[in-house]
Order: C-alpha cells, then structure tokens, then sequence
C-alpha cells in the first residue's frame, strides 16, 4: 500500500548508506584483484557493471588468474549467485503490485546487503517498497561499487597486498553490522538470533563437508525454514 508520504528516490539512497561505505573499501580491494588477474581497467569495470556481485568478481578473478576455462568460470559464477533467487523471492510479496519490468529491474540491482535494507524496511512496518525508494538504496549502492571497482582497477599495482590494509574485513564487517541493525528492527530478537546461530552453524558444517558453495543455499533454506516455523509456534494462540 501506498501513501502520500511514500518515500522517494532520495530516501532510499539515504538508507543505502552504510552499505556505500562498505562498497568502497571491498570494492576498491576487488579492482586491485581483478587487476592483479590480468584484466584490462575496462573489463574490471565491464564486469562490476555486468556482474555486479563481490563474490563472484573475486572468484571470477582467482580463476581467470588460474586459467580456467570459460565455461567453467561461467557455471561457478551462477552456482555463487543461485542465492539470489532466494533474495528475490523473500522481497517478492511487498512488490506485488508492482509493474513486471520494474520487478525486474529492482530483482537484477538486488545485493545481499541492500536487501537485508529493504527487508529490515519492510519487515519493520516502515514506509519502504515503492518502486523509486529501491531504486535510490538499489543505485546508490551499484554506483559506489562501480567507482570503487574503477578505483581499485586504476591503483593496480600500487596496492600489492590488500590484507595489509584490512580490505579483506570490509566486508564481514559491514554484514556484522547490517546483522545487528536486522536485530534491531525484530519483534523477537531471541528468535531471530536462534535462527542466525541455527543457521551459521549448519553452513560451517555444510562446508566443512562438502565442496563448493551448498552450504549457503543449504543454510538459507533451512534458516528460513526455522524461522517460519518458530514464528507459527511462537503466534498461536495456546490452548485454555
């Protein structure tokens, strides 16, 4: 539902804040691997324009320095993105009366930090969902990245060990963050931090078990499905 007071384009990248401060320092560490692997300053920039996913750009970058075949890298960068789908179907029911073709546009700009933005928004019952509020959190956050991709790509060899300067923390400093601003916004914190333990501790083992990238798929499903579930537990109404 809409109001008159609907948030805008400015209020969405306004939220977008902290994730434009993360972005700038993974993202300029991202342009110096990608650089570091052998591409060009326009296929680093091509790729965080395309791409646009710090993970993947980091794998994609490992195994373009390796040599690997096309294909191969093209078939772990979507196994590493698959969890988007998940993104989107969470977001999905607060733009259902939204035109397809913005759907879309929302869905392909959509990062694991913006949505933990929009959802802690939405979730919390404050005015967020309008087409131009993602677009503002949404392009904010792509436009940070770019530029710090360009950055990094740019310094090249200037910046030979990005660990020494922490770069290498940004980024699960900004999730930890991001984590405790989605606790904050919670009715049960005491659910919500069972379902985060519950599922941080089935992703280590996953990983510890299986090669590749199940355990964040794996994890997510079962984390949500945790969460539903104490949620239905903890509302119904208790027996006389």
């Amino acid at each position: 539902m809409t109001s008159d007071a609907e948030p805008g384009f400015a209020s969405g990248a306004r939220a977008g804040l902290p994730v434009v401060l993360g972005y700038l320092s993974i993202g300029f560490a991202a342009g110096v691997v990608q650089r570091a692997s052998g591409l060009s300053v326009a296929e680093v920039m091509l790729m965080s324009l395309v791409l646009y996913a710090g993970s993947a750009q980091f794998v994609a970058a490992s195994m373009i320095a390796a040599a690997s075949p096309p294909l191969a890298v093209i078939a772990t960068v979507l196994f590493v993105n698959l969890r988007h789908l998940l993104l989107s179907a969470a977001l999905a029911p607060f733009f259902s009366r939204v035109p397809a073709w913005k759907n879309a546009l929302i869905g392909a700009q959509l990062t694991d930090e913006t949505f933990v933005i929009a959802l802690n928004r939405l979730q919390g019952g404050g005015q967020g969902g309008s087409p131009a509020w993602m677009a503002g959190l949404n392009l904010s956050a792509y436009a940070s990245w770019a530029a710090a991709n360009l950055a990094g790509a740019l310094a090249g060899g200037l910046v030979a060990h990005t660990r020494a300067l922490g770069f290498d923390f940004a980024l699960p400093a900004m999730f930890a963050a991001l984590l405790v601003l989605q606790f904050a916004e919670q009715s049960s914190g005491l659910r919500a931090l069972a379902v985060t333990l519950a599922a941080s501790a089935l992703s280590v083992g996953i990983a510890l078990a299986l090669p590749g990238n199940w355990n964040i798929i794996i994890a997510t499903v079962a984390g949500a499905s945790l969460g539903a579930a104490l949620e239905l537990w903890t509302s119904a109404p208790t027996s006389s």
